[in-house]
């Protein structure tokens, strides 16, 4: 049990980074649009295609925070934290395995009771299972 939570625990570390990088980025967008905005405002003398600019790059700035956060950083965040939980369900397919057999469950019993931990993409079919095994012996 203690193996699986530090393991969890120290790659959730990368996970909670990226997600509060993307958190934090809409507020960066903000703060370049009005610095934007304020930069404008010292140059309101300019013709307004000047103007215009200045205020199309103040958006730029919020754009980008926005599309930094929920189209890059949030869909890493989700992907590390997907595979982080993957490479958790090992462990503990191990641990199921492992408490089964100290029950008294016959070989075949606890084997079936790991599989049944693993995602349904990742599982060996039964059949497969007794394959390998018969071709261990």
């Amino acid at each position: 049990d203690n193996e699986i939570d530090t393991h969890h625990h120290e790659g959730f570390q990368a996970v909670s980074a990226v997600n509060k990088l993307a958190g934090a980025l809409p507020a960066f967008g903000i703060v370049a649009a009005v610095l934007g905005v304020v930069n404008t405002m010292g140059s309101v003398g300019q013709p307004p295609a000047v103007l215009g600019g200045m205020i199309g790059s103040a958006l730029v700035g919020t754009f980008l925070g926005i599309l930094l956060a929920y189209a890059v950083f949030e869909p890493i965040g989700g992907v590390l934290e997907q595979k982080l939980d993957e490479g958790t369900k090992e462990f503990q397919c191990v641990k199921t395995v492992l408490l089964a057999s100290m029950q008294g469950y016959a070989p075949q019993i606890a084997v079936e009771f790991g599989r049944k931990v693993l995602y349904s993409t990742e599982r060996p079919t039964f059949a497969e299972m007794e394959a390998h095994v018969k071709g261990k012996k």
